[in-house]
Order: C-alpha cells, then structure tokens, then sequence
C-alpha cells in the first residue's frame, strides 16, 4: 500500500476501533464487563479503572460480582457505580459488589438500537472526514509533486478504503443492534 494512504487507513482503524470500544459500554441485557471500563475510583488518589483494583466476575447472564483486593475500597467503587451513568444499584454484602442487570423493556432496546445507529452514523462520518483530508492533500500535492493520474489514482484507492470501512460500520452497527434486541 502507499505510504501516503497508510495514515488515513491507520485513522480509519481507530475510527472502527472508537467505536467497537465504544459499543462495548452499551449494556445489552446481559451482563458484561465492560460497562465498567469508563469507570475510576480514588486509588491512593490516583483515578484507577475498577478493573485494576478487584476481580470483576461475570457469575451467571445478568450478574457482575466486583471483589476488590482491598476491603477499604468496597465504598469507593459503590460510590463511583451509583455516581455512574449505568443506572444500577450496587448491593454490597461486605466483601463483593454485585450489580444485577434487570431483563430490558422492548422500548428501552428500541432506544439502545437507536443509540447504536446514532454513533455508527458518528464513525462514517469521522471516516468520510478522513476520506476529504486525503484528498485534499493529494489534489496539493498534483499541484506540484505528482501527476493527475497518480492524484485520481491515490483518490480512488482511498474511496476503496472508506467504502470498506464504512461496511465494517455497517456490520458493526448490525451485529450490536441483534444482540441488543435478541431476548
């Protein structure tokens, strides 16, 4: 591959990625760590991930069990979930937290599926961006380094990569949007 379609491939990737990463936080009735990602707790008075101070366990479909390595902190991390965005309550029995994720109403999987398209749309947009930052830059460098050729040549090899990406988006946003209506 060209040099000069690399950087807006590798931009494209991480635009892919925001977004897997992102679809990863969006609960979908079952039970998933990574719900957990986004959160920090006061650790030595350095904002850690919940990940890094406890073992997060997934012990049946709707359960995350949270067993810190230190007693101390089971406030901390209650405090940080209830202050969170997640919309559960922790119940806490001393040693472990447990969030039970309720079974989800059709209307909430309806808006969670909206939510799905609204940022898919978000990641082709950023990848379309991309795609006019390239071409500007070849249609500079036709007026003075390369031919025209070269210039539509660079342009329809990076329309290949949007068209690709924008695919994987659409797969992404299918395959999240089934797991989140599948009961």
């Amino acid at each position: 591959m060209d040099a000069r379609l690399q950087q807006y491939e590798d931009k494209m990737k991480k635009a892919l990625e925001f977004l897997e990463a992102d679809y990863g936080s969006i609960r979908a009735g079952r039970a998933n760590p990574h719900v957990l990602d986004k959160l920090r707790i006061n650790y030595y008075g350095t904002p850690t991930p919940i990940q890094q101070v406890g073992n997060v366990t997934v012990p049946e479909a709707r359960i995350i069990q949270i067993a810190p390595w230190e007693k101390s902190l089971l406030k901390e991390i209650e405090k940080a979930i209830l202050t969170s965005d997640l919309g559960i309550n922790p119940t806490n029995d001393g040693n472990v937290i447990r969030l039970v994720f309720p079974e989800l109403t059709e209307e909430r999987r309806k808006d969670l599926v909206k939510d799905v398209k609204k940022k898919a749309e978000d990641g082709k947009v950023a990848v379309r961006n991309i795609r006019r930052d390239g071409n500007d830059s070849f249609k500079k460098l036709g007026k003075t380094e390369i031919s025209e050729d070269e210039v539509k040549q660079l342009e329809e090899q990076l329309q290949k990569l949007t068209d690709k990406y924008i695919k994987d988006i659409d797969a992404l946003m299918e395959t999240k949007s089934k797991e989140i209506m599948t009961v």
